[in-house]
């Protein structure tokens, strides 16, 4: 079947840190409905192998097709790392991804092709930024720093509290002293860390927030393919489900997307064989 313009669009994350690439998609594309999974009973996918990230990838992307959507938004850098090629072979709906409009976006900023990554222990172990960068420009010069403390602040709502800041300035530290001319921030959460982490950068380092791209991606996507919905004039709705922790999810999801949300729904997943 042919996906119609008039459908959601779906978004899952192993947990939370997709919710910054909702409000992206809200800011972009204002009548789309939006469906989003949070798979808080098996967050996070970052301590997980490259085929249970996979498994886990696949089985959300079933939920969200059984809820019919048009298009699948892949808002978690570990699985956009591993899954992606599996999700596209196996699914007939569009895919989209935060790693390759993230990398698109920092090579049009770096003037000097100095690119630093920050991200999971399992993003920057993949290498999936590194290899395509390497991919587009031959040229860039890659420098990645796994920063698995940041989630855990981000979530505990230190966004600008001191320990965080300090944190912050050992992990940037090292890539300064590399002359990055451009940050991108590889991990879904890291978006709510950009205030403190621009004071730590300054000017001379572009910030590319890995959530921002990626919605302006699926937003060009969708309008080429004709599935941008065709009535502009209507606040699209966001329709949330979670595996676990229903209740923790609307605490933190409040924060994340800066207004209310409505309560979550907790669901099981599909199995699919591999």
């Amino acid at each position: 079947m042919t996906p119609s313009r008039n459908l959601p669009i779906g978004i899952f994350d192993s947990g939370i840190g997709g919710l910054t690439v909702v409000r992206e998609l809200r800011k972009v594309l204002p009548h789309e409905d939006l469906v989003y999974l949070g798979d808080t009973a098996r967050v996070p996918y970052g301590t997980k192998s490259p085929s249970t990230v996979t498994r886990f990838a696949v089985e959300d992307t079933a939920f969200l097709v059984q809820q019919n959507v048009k298009a699948v938004v892949v808002a978690c850098n570990t699985a956009s790392a591993w899954a992606l090629p599996t999700l596209e072979s196996r699914f007939k709906v569009p895919i989209f991804g935060v790693i390759h409009p993230g990398v698109e976006a920092a090579l049009e900023q770096s003037r000097q092709l100095r690119i630093g990554v920050i991200g999971t222990a399992a993003t920057i172990r993949s290498r999936a930024y590194e290899t395509a960068l390497l991919a587009r420009q031959d040229k860039v010069k890659v420098f990645t720093r796994a920063c698995p403390l940041l989630v855990p602040l981000v979530e505990e709502g230190w966004m600008n509290h001191a320990v965080t800041r300090t944190v912050l300035e050992e992990y940037r530290a090292p890539l300064l002293r590399k002359k990055i001319d451009c940050l991108v921030l590889g991990c879904t959460h890291y978006p709510l860390l950009t205030t403190a982490l621009r004071k730590l950068t300054g000017p001379g380092v572009h910030l590319v927030d890995s959530a921002e791209s990626c919605a302006r991606h699926v937003r060009r996507q969708l309008e080429t393919s004709g599935l941008l919905h065709p009535h502009n004039s209507r606040k699209g709705t966001i329709l949330s489900y979670v595996t676990d922790e229903t209740g923790r999810f609307s605490a933190l999801a409040t924060r994340f997307l800066g207004a209310p949300v409505q309560q979550a729904w907790r669901v099981d997943l599909p199995t699919v064989a591999p």
